[in-house]
């Protein structure tokens, strides 16, 4: 984290335009340069600037200070911009670095931001003045605190509780992260009608709608990496939804224990054409077979679909099979030995280094080949 006096030196004209000048280049070889005035601060700042050009586009470009720790445990702007709220006026109970709160002021016209951490409030309102955000007012208090308060009243409140230990460690439980969202449910639910809560990708859905029965539950992944699982509790589920950002949505009514559909033919390897290897947001959601239903062919949530014919509309990515044979490690290494290869593999016992190792292969383009089971069978699948 940034000290007090690294943050009154990061807003001196001086630093500022140190850090201006350096962009672009190798933070170590900033770090060392003796030219430079507080060189290592500045190469810190190099460092998670260039970063941000591709996770927080805004703060790069309006040079924000960035603390390493606040930077890493930000939701990028992709996922922020995405999130479904809007209304008058909105409390941000866990503001950190102020990613989600940006976005916020877009959709309301009142926010209310709350940082319990004195320095890291002081810098997130820096970084919002940077950015030309004029309706937050940013408070230094705990979200227990402020709650307490009489005569609170906003269309919403978003929530994204810290979810690492005073050790550093991950904390998948809403009871272990900070606020205890469970514990002040009640005095959100008199503050607001709406919660917008965000948690970690490896937060369960089930989990989710069993603690917020009538909420909408939607996994949010971005270039095929699980990202956020956002509870939005306003009475309007259950429903699930997986959504791949630049690809589209699927959502399903209900919580999912009643579904019931119609199991896939026997499989066939001679009959199918297409693979079907679906986005990791519907596998969070447990919505691959759903989704799939009348595409393709899906024997697990775990698995991939199989087509016959090429599959419009669906969140994942469509290849072209080749060959589809049984997995007979001893013939396929006879065969592949020595080659080139991009793995996958889904529904099968080992991992894609453990494949390649049986099979004698090395990273590489000279095939592609994805893994899987189906029933009691493994199969090897040759991409062209």
């Amino acid at each position: 984290m940034i000290t007090p006096e690294e943050y009154t030196l990061l807003q001196t004209p001086e630093l500022r335009g140190a850090v201006a000048a350096a962009a672009g280049r190798d933070p170590l070889e900033v770090a060392l340069d003796t030219r430079i005035p507080h060189a290592r601060l500045v190469a810190t700042q190099v460092k998670y600037l260039a970063r941000a050009r591709h996770k927080l586009p805004s703060f790069a470009a309006a040079q924000c200070i960035l603390p390493p720790r606040a930077f890493e445990q930000a939701s990028s702007e992709a996922c922020a911009a995405h999130k479904c709220i809007e209304g008058d006026a909105v409390l941000d109970l866990t503001c950190g670095l102020g990613v989600d709160t940006l976005y916020l002021s877009r959709r309301f016209r009142r926010v209310v931001a709350l940082e319990s951490d004195p320095l890291l409030a002081r810098i997130t309102a820096e970084n919002l003045a940077r950015l030309g955000v004029r309706n937050v007012e940013l408070l230094a208090r705990r979200a227990e605190e402020y709650l307490a308060r009489e005569g609170l009243h906003f269309d919403w409140i978003h929530a994204d509780p810290d979810r690492r230990s005073d050790k550093g460690l991950k904390q998948l439980r809403l009871e272990a992260c900070s606020p205890v969202i469970l514990a002040l449910r009640p005095l959100i639910e008199r503050a607001a009608l709406r919660l917008c809560l965000k948690n970690s990708p490896l937060f369960d859905v089930a989990e989710a709608l069993r603690l917020f029965p009538q909420s909408r539950v939607e996994v949010l992944s971005l270039d095929g990496e699980c990202k956020e699982v956002l509870v939005y509790a306003d009475g309007r589920g259950p429903a699930r939804t997986a959504t791949a950002l630049g690809m589209g949505s699927f959502t399903a009514e209900g919580a999912g224990e009643a579904e019931v559909l119609t199991p896939p033919p026997a499989f066939d390897p001679e009959r199918y054409r297409w693979l079907v290897i679906p986005d990791v947001a519907l596998q969070k959601a447990r919505l691959v077979r759903c989704h799939l239903a009348g595409r393709a062919d899906c024997w697990s949530e775990n698995s991939y679909g199989f087509a016959a014919e090429r599959p419009e509309g669906v969140l994942g990515r469509v290849c072209e099979i080749e060959r589809i044979e049984p997995y007979d490690p001893r013939r396929l290494k006879r065969a592949w030995k020595g080659l080139g290869a991009e793995v996958l593999k889904r529904d099968f016992p080992f991992a894609a280094e453990e494949i390649m190792r049986r099979l004698g292969l090395h990273a590489g383009a000279d095939l592609r080949v994805a893994f899987t089971k189906t029933g009691n069978d493994f199969w090897a699948i040759r991409l062209k």
